[in-house]
């Protein structure tokens, strides 16, 4: 096509989206991080379904966006997420979190299921994840991890919480809120000890911060420097142990200074990967010296 001089082509149509759910992640600070194809996704969907609209519709004015805003949990009433399910036969709606990747500890599993019950297509945006970016930054080893979510509130729902994860030959990446990260290095220190810990804070921000040691090194730092902001909370896997007698008798005897032999065997078991009877049995001996 020849156009006259002078006259620039138009901006071509807005791509449109396939009638679904789209599940689509945000930044977690620095908003530079949002990807192209989620700009794109917020630009041609019909609307977005969101924990907090204030949140969202700064996200969205900052990318230069207007599109109208559902907000949306996990524990909004099942005649409200039907009906949203029942809107997406015919629009595109765009799913997110009020930031990083939807589900992940956060709004739309139930909204996800319903979909799928019904047919509707789901699709899902790779994005920012606060857990792996700390994964990542801790330098504890990442072949494999467990992603544990919030540990619970209440100190002894958090002690059984670490005393049954662990046992697990693997790093254990929990979320945290700064309130609470100083009774969770507590715990910590009480269960496993002797483990390696990362606390990553504030990730993408102006003050981001990664900092690792063993739980009583960490806890005496946060207290004397109060933290702020979201964190992820690492735990490394069990230490890798061909123990000595020495090195067993080490550990036992300062979990005995506190704990039951059951106890104090249980805990080096967690900690070694070393077989719990044997460590038992010479907790027993230990005890009785």
């Amino acid at each position: 096509m020849v156009h006259g001089e002078g006259v620039s082509d138009p901006a071509p149509p807005e791509k449109s989206l396939e009638p679904g759910l789209y599940i689509v992640a945000t930044p977690i600070g620095n908003l530079g991080d949002i990807t192209l194809r989620a700009v794109d996704v917020l630009r041609a969907c019909d609307g977005v379904a969101c924990e907090d609209t204030r949140v969202t519709g700064k996200l969205l004015k900052h990318l230069g966006i207007s599109k109208p805003l559902w907000r949306y949990d996990d524990h909004s009433e099942h005649r409200d997420r039907g009906r949203l399910v029942e809107s997406m036969r015919t629009r595109a709606v765009a799913l997110v979190s009020d930031a990083g990747t939807p589900l992940v500890s956060d709004p739309g599993y139930r909204l996800v299921n319903d979909c799928r019950a019904e047919g509707i297509p789901v699709t899902a945006l790779p994005g920012a994840c606060a857990a792996v970016m700390g994964l990542s930054l801790s330098g504890l080893p990442n072949d494999r991890f467990m992603f544990a979510g919030f540990l619970p509130a209440k100190d002894k729902a958090r002690r059984e919480m670490l005393e049954e994860l662990g046992g697990i030959d693997t790093t254990l990446v929990f979320y945290e809120t700064a309130p609470r990260l100083l009774k969770s290095l507590d715990a910590i220190e009480q269960v496993l000890p002797h483990r390696e810990v990362a606390v990553a804070r504030e990730l993408t921000k102006l003050h981001e911060e990664v900092r690792r040691g063993l739980p009583h090194g960490l806890r005496a730092y946060f207290e004397s420097h109060p933290p702020k902001g979201e964190i992820v909370l690492l735990v490394g896997p069990p230490i890798p142990m061909e123990a000595s007698e020495a090195d067993a008798d080490i550990l036992l005897r300062d979990a005995l200074a506190t704990l039951k032999p059951s106890q104090a065997a249980a805990r080096v078991a967690r900690e070694t990967g070393l077989e719990r009877k044997d460590l038992y049995a010479r907790a027993l001996e230990l005890r009785a010296e």
